[in-house]
């Protein structure tokens, strides 16, 4: 269904992530994977979807020579969590302290797409609540050890043990949280003009 639709385009999905890689599979397109290196810097009074949709155009603009063909995806996920986004940890102990902060709270976390061709530009954005149980370090270190989750915004994935045992409830998409929210990535894809 989606793949007639876009069977004029080249689709690029640029990320490395393995998740949101799977994901899109799943939405029976063909596709190929590439990715250019890009200092995610963004000014620092943004906030929230502000940073997201900031750093999925700024990677869109790494491709500076699309072919008319082209269609190009990239995106970007944060956790903001009391007032602050949350990156990816610099290692074990910085995983360790972002996840003993958001233990018995809630956090949000931002998913921006930029759907990029040489005729047009759609930039969206999802976000859903996450309500973490009471985490005890014993936990936390398991997790760290068995998973090693340091590739993942806010140091954990949904999808992993500790999204199994610690997460109360969400609001929102779960597929966001894993990185990619399909459902709002698919409505925009069919809206895309012939």
């Amino acid at each position: 269904m989606l793949a007639e639709k876009l069977s004029k385009y080249n689709i690029i999905l640029a990320s490395k992530s393995p998740r949101r890689q799977e994901l899109f599979k799943k939405l029976y397109v063909p596709f190929s994977v590439q990715t250019k290196e890009v200092e995610e810097i963004y000014p620092l009074h943004f906030q929230a979807e502000e940073i997201t949709n900031y750093l999925a155009d700024l990677k869109s603009k790494a491709f500076d020579s699309l072919d008319d063909k082209d269609l190009l995806i990239t995106s970007d996920t944060i956790v903001w969590f009391q007032n602050e986004a949350i990156g990816k940890p610099k290692d074990q102990n910085e995983a360790f302290n972002m996840l003993t902060k958001m233990s018995g709270k809630k956090h949000t976390v931002y998913t921006s797409i930029s759907i990029k061709t040489n005729y047009l530009q759609k930039i969206f954005w999802e976000k859903t609540i996450v309500d973490f149980d009471e985490l005890t370090d014993k936990e936390i270190n398991f997790y760290l050890e068995k998973e090693k989750p340091f590739d993942k915004a806010g140091s954990y994935g949904i999808q992993d043990w500790i999204g199994l045992i610690g997460i109360k409830k969400i609001e929102g998409s779960y597929f966001n949280v894993v990185g990619l929210p399909v459902h709002k990535l698919y409505k925009e894809l069919m809206s895309l003009p012939k």
